[in-house]
């Protein structure tokens, strides 16, 4: 796991030191070799990986996750998105 986080560090180039610190939406597809392999333990350490990469600053912070698991034998990857949301939208025009 430890050889993972580094390497997750080292390619996440777009929100890697982006220091999200609103409340935020995930969407993730995760492609593992076999079918094996939890989704929600993938979940937790991919969660610990963005907050390593000072991507978003406090887990607490992710209201939803769309997450999907699939198979892929000769490419297993994580792609995902991570969308902030503007809790300052005005709700009602007066």
């Amino acid at each position: 796991i430890r050889a993972y986080e580094r390497n997750f560090i080292k390619h996440c180039k777009t929100y890697k030191n982006k220091h999200i610190s609103s409340r935020f939406r995930f969407f993730v597809r995760v492609r593992h070799s076999s079918l094996c392999f939890d989704i929600v333990n993938s979940l937790n350490t991919f969660v610990v990986c963005l907050q390593m990469a000072n991507a978003i600053t406090d887990d607490k912070l992710c209201y939803q996750i769309e997450a999907e698991k699939h198979l892929d034998k000769y490419c297993p990857r994580i792609e995902f998105a991570i969308l902030e949301v503007n809790e300052q939208k005005q709700l009602f025009n007066n």
